[in-house]
């Protein structure tokens, strides 16, 4: 699937890029159909990683959605090409954020889930940077638009973000602070943010200020957990943790034991 966008940030550009997503990968619901979620992966994978390790999660009621992320030059690599959902050249609070990759991905997710039944619940997680473009979907529901101000259509009941980051998060609360139907939305949107204290990667304190970033825009509902000495990558018990939570904020059907 292709998607065009103009360049999103000051009125005098006006160049246009195709961004060439991957396959999408899904996992289908084992029993009873409640909730759909899309997943999206880290820097550099594809969807059919994390379709199998969701594939074994004792979640029979969700419907996983793994897409895979374009193939784009990355500025982090030397320009070197490999999928991404964005591209980003230092993961810090300072860096520049790119507004036309983010926005394209969000989109992305939002035509995943816009097909689902109208009785079903829709949430959205990632891993790395696939997390840090769930956190900016979530911003984007809470907002009811996108940054170019196009409407966002999708319903978002859950987030889920492994190993990220918060994109955007220096307007994020004034933004929000302006509405408030925002604010109510940020109020009530279930978010679980989880962050290995030995991550090399994106590090933790990365991880901690955007849960502050949020949680100071009014994202009352929001879950932080640490663990202690994980890099970046997943565990069970952190998967445990989102298999735990999943249940209990959709409802799910069945106990967690």
């Amino acid at each position: 699937m292709s998607y065009n966008t103009s360049a999103v940030g000051s009125g005098s550009r006006n160049t246009t890029r195709t961004f060439e997503f991957g396959r999408t990968h899904v996992v289908r619901p084992k029993g009873k159909h409640q909730a759909t979620i899309v997943w999206l992966h880290g820097l550099g994978d594809k969807g059919s990683s994390w379709s199998q390790l969701l594939e074994t999660l004792p979640l029979p009621n969700i419907k996983w959605i793994c897409p895979t992320a374009p193939t784009r030059p990355v500025a982090i690599f030397g320009g070197f090409p490999c999928t991404a959902w964005f591209d980003v050249g230092d993961i810090s609070e300072d860096a520049p954020d790119d507004l036309e990759g983010l926005e394209a991905s969000a989109t992305h997710v939002a035509n995943l889930l816009s097909t689902e039944p109208a009785d079903i619940k829709l949430g959205v997680g990632g891993f790395s940077m696939g997390a840090a473009t769930a956190l900016y979907s979530a911003t984007c529901h809470v907002l009811g638009q996108y940054g170019n101000g196009n409407q966002y259509p999708i319903n978002l009941t859950a987030v889920v973000g492994l190993s990220g980051w918060l994109p955007c998060s220096r307007t994020l609360r004034s933004r929000i602070e302006r509405s408030d139907e925002a604010a109510r939305r940020a109020a009530s949107l279930p978010i679980l943010l989880c962050h290995g204290s030995g991550d090399d990667v994106v590090a933790h304190k990365h991880g901690e200020k955007s849960a502050q970033a949020l949680s100071s825009a009014g994202f009352r509902n929001l879950t932080f957990r640490s663990y202690n000495g994980l890099g970046h990558y997943t565990i069970p018990e952190e998967m445990d943790e989102v298999c735990h939570w999943l249940t209990t904020r959709l409802g799910l059907d069945g106990s967690w034991s």
